[in-house]
């Protein structure tokens, strides 16, 4: 395998831009419009990328697959190499799960992004 990718699906991706490229330093590379508003785009920041496609797209593009989209719940683990520049970019968003040190050596912090999708940072000790 040569890398892996999430796509996380989206009522907008407009609003999640804000998280991804204004707060977390990702880049959009790659846009897709969908009639006056984006349908899909790939974000990268150095080693990592994700995926964002709206429901509508998603739908259009692959139809057998209309109902698995809206009830696919993601969670995504991203491992940082220092959790303190991270945390203040979090200021805005809704912290699901508080900073904590785990017993596997980690510390942590999760956040429930635009949109919908939790997104956990985490930092070895």
């Amino acid at each position: 395998m040569a890398k892996l990718t999430p796509v996380l699906f989206v009522e907008a991706i407009e609003p999640c831009l804000s998280f991804w490229v204004d707060r977390l330093g990702f880049e959009k590379t790659v846009e897709v419009p969908e009639g006056s508003r984006l349908g899909f785009v790939i974000l990268v920041k150095e080693n990592a990328e994700v995926m964002l496609q709206t429901y509508e797209s998603g739908e259009k593009d692959v139809p057998a697959l209309a109902s698995d989209f809206r009830k696919s719940a993601n969670f995504l683990f991203v491992e940082v190499a220092n959790l303190d520049e991270i945390v203040p970019k979090l200021d805005h968003a809704s912290i699901v799960m508080p900073l904590r040190t785990t017993f596997y050596g980690m510390r942590e912090i999760a956040v429930r992004e635009p949109g919908g999708h939790v997104v956990c940072f985490a930092q070895k000790q």
